[in-house]
């Protein structure tokens, strides 16, 4: 089941539009280490679980629609 553009959230839209997921991982994960008090081993944790996360869903919606579907999402 596939969303419209309507029907997907403003800040979906602006993250799409102006900065990719991993890079606003790696920017709240580093606001978190700087004004909390995370560890850079959870910082690194965070980062490559989504990261890593990410990867294994493009994966599996590449192996499921082919490489160009993979790339729309």
């Amino acid at each position: 089941m596939e969303k419209t553009v309507e029907q997907r959230g403003f800040l979906d839209r602006v993250v799409e539009k102006l900065i990719s997921r991993k890079f606003l991982v790696f920017i709240t994960a580093t606001a978190l280490m700087a004004w909390s008090n995370l560890t850079s081993d959870t910082w690194g944790m965070i980062a490559v679980v989504y990261i890593g996360s990410q990867a294994v869903i493009d994966a599996a919606i590449a192996w499921k629609h082919g490489a160009s579907k993979a790339k729309e999402v």
